[in-house]
């Protein structure tokens, strides 16, 4: 069998657990989706004054921007880890399909969701909410997204090799994901008002980036009179890509495949041992 085919049968079977899992469906998926409903019931949907666009414009594409990092970052970190606590990356080594190919189907199945999930949000924003999609902005956003997603897969699988166990990933995704959505302009609209030292902050990790990167390619006043070009951010490209780069040689080195001291089996996995 060719290594394509390899490839793609590990995604294809990746993605079958993915959604067989009703958690990480939820929390991928419809989470974000309830962050939209929300914010859009609590502000409604008139024209924010600092910003210039409705609420739903503006939660759109970010909201977009954090399901797409829970499906690659969060869920990566976290399913990877459990499949270490389990054994499975320890028997994938002893089998003759080589290992890597086994890393490129959850990687391939994350960015995959990520597509899916992003889609969604936003086409319930068009459908539903007036969200205006423009044409002159599409590549850049693709581009940044494309970029984004790939650099928080890295990322994910760096978590997963630096958590302790399975146990412990889920509470160092929210640690490390959650407090740089509420500084990124994902959750909070960006605002005069706000300390000068935490926009320096947020500009450091690669969220505040993917964030504000996509979210401009769907904002009338930026895309008012604009070339394709205007969208491709080399500034925001260029630090997403640094943080891939750093991630994937520190993933190289801290990731592990054997179960870890402290790991524990999952309680399904617990369940077919004893049988």
């Amino acid at each position: 069998m060719s290594t394509f085919r390899l490839v793609r049968r590990q995604i294809k079977y990746q993605n079958l657990v993915f959604w067989r899992n009703p958690a990480a469906a939820f929390f991928t998926v419809v989470f974000p989706l309830m962050f939209f409903f929300v914010f859009t019931l609590i502000f409604g949907n008139d024209e924010n004054p600092e910003i210039g666009v409705t609420t739903a414009q503006f939660y759109a594409p970010t909201l977009g921007v954090f399901a797409a990092v829970s499906a690659t970052y969060t869920n990566l970190a976290i399913g990877t880890a459990i499949a270490r606590d389990d054994g499975l990356l320890k028997r994938v080594r002893s089998t003759p399909m080589p290992p890597w190919v086994y890393l490129a189907g959850r990687i391939g199945s994350a960015i995959a969701i990520a597509f899916i999930s992003t889609g969604i949000m936003l086409g319930v924003g068009v459908l539903f909410y007036g969200v205006n999609i423009y044409a002159v902005s599409l590549p850049g956003a693709l581009a940044t997204f494309v970029v984004g997603i790939a650099v928080f897969a890295v990322l994910g699988l760096l978590l997963a090799g630096l958590s302790p166990n399975g146990n412990t990933a889920p509470a160092l995704t929210n640690a490390t994901l959650l407090p740089l959505a509420f500084i990124s302009d994902v959750f909070i609209p960006p605002s005069a008002n706000a300390p000068a030292w935490l926009s320096t902050v947020a500009d450091l990790f690669p969220l505040r980036h993917f964030a504000v990167s996509f979210s401009k390619a769907f904002n009338p006043i930026e895309t008012a009179g604009a070339s394709v070009g205007d969208f491709f951010d080399v500034k925001a490209l260029g630090v997403m890509l640094l943080w891939g780069v750093v991630g994937a040689i520190l993933a190289l080195k801290f990731f592990k495949w054997n179960p870890q001291a402290g790991g524990k089996p999952s309680k399904q996995r617990r369940g077919r041992v004893k049988a």
